[in-house]
């Protein structure tokens, strides 16, 4: 039973709104998603196989497909989005071999937390807020940062943040692609917002920069392609075909939002936890090589390159290496002579790279 009236809905609903922009969020939307069709469109990618190793995406169909079973009193959604460009990017880095590119989203301190944190906040704000119209209600809620089987964009583009574009990522017509999303899935019934139009219309730049055509067609990825996937979840050898392509691209892959046209209305962020680390975003590759995996470890300390592993950073970087030695560029000597000094403790899977990062010499 709802003990609110519509005027005392509307104000909550505006009030909450206000307050996740004193926390940082740029954009808030309701919605009480239905997913039944999204959902069948995921499980038949992931029936063709298109998702690669991320097992944990052929799990929990059922959650996808209703997300109020993740907390079964649940009767809204409220999405937010997080502005997290630090600078205004170009695409020339990429044509720097000797420099590494790192996903912008990972040049700072990882977001979960710091989502999470505001978003628990924000929930007991609203639970205070609750308590003091009607005591006798009680506010349920669960926040969701990228944790749960949770069909985030989905459910954003049926609140009315945006449409998903053809590269797959939900682009706002004010924020473009470069923002973060994350859930609170409360019991409190707020008004519903509509779904946007989609405003891709001929556009097929994403599709036309993909470095290992792995946007097969509008709306359509293929992961096992994907640079991202690769450098970050794929395990062991990257497919040989492919290395090339991967050019200096260490951790992740922003082609398709550098060249979108929605992004030149993209916002910086705000939040120092997003401004780069270690300066990542002008790194050159020979001096992270040289990170032994203490060093990686220490560096990489609350940044979601972590996740990827100490294997996965230098199976990156040699196949970046060897990229640059195709180029013949003036530091080939030196990288040469730190490859072949790798060789001598690394791991199979990195050495296998390395003998293919020297066989590249121009």
């Amino acid at each position: 039973m709802n003990p609110f009236t519509e005027q005392q809905l509307s104000e909550i609903q505006s009030w909450l709104k206000q307050q996740a922009a004193e926390l940082g969020f740029a954009q808030v939307v309701v919605s009480n998603p239905d997913l039944a069709v999204e959902s069948e469109k995921f499980q038949q990618w992931v029936d063709q196989g298109l998702h690669g190793e991320m097992d944990y995406l052929a799990r929990n169909h059922d959650l996808r497909a209703e997300p109020a079973k993740l907390l079964p009193e649940t009767c809204r959604v409220v999405s937010f989005a997080m502005d997290y460009l630090p600078e205004k990017q170009s695409i020339q880095l990429l044509s720097q071999p000797d420099k590494a590119y790192v996903s912008r989203y990972a040049l700072g301190r990882d977001y979960h937390k710091l989502i999470r944190k505001r978003l628990t906040n924000l929930g007991k704000q609203l639970e205070n807020k609750l308590s003091e119209l009607n005591a006798d209600f009680k506010l349920v809620y669960r926040p969701f940062v990228d944790s749960a089987p949770v069909m985030e964009r989905q459910i954003a583009e049926q609140g009315g943040m945006g449409w998903i574009g053809k590269h797959t990522l939900l682009l706002n017509r004010k924020h473009g692609s470069w923002f973060f999303l994350a859930e609170l899935f409360i019991n409190l019934p707020l008004a519903t917002e509509q779904p946007v139009k989609g405003h891709c219309g001929k556009c097929s730049a994403c599709i036309d920069i993909c470095p290992t055509q792995a946007i097969t067609g509008p709306y359509q990825l293929d992961a096992r392609r994907c640079i991202s996937y690769l450098t970050i979840e794929h395990p062991g050898s990257i497919p040989v075909e492919l290395r090339s392509m991967m050019g200096n691209r260490i951790y992740g892959c922003d082609d398709c939002q550098l060249v979108c046209p929605w992004n030149r209305f993209a916002k910086l962020s705000v939040e120092d936890d997003f401004q780069p680390r270690q300066k990542l975003d002008n790194a050159q590759l020979l001096e992270l090589f040289q990170w032994d995996e203490a060093q990686f470890l220490k560096n990489t300390e609350g940044s979601p390159i972590r996740r990827a592993g100490f294997e996965r950073w230098q199976r990156n970087l040699a196949i970046a290496l060897g990229n640059a030695l195709a180029k013949d560029i003036q530091q080939q000597p030196q990288i040469i002579s730190a490859l072949k000094e790798a060789e001598i403790n690394s791991t199979a899977v990195v050495n296998e790279h390395i003998q293919w990062a020297l066989q590249q010499v121009s």
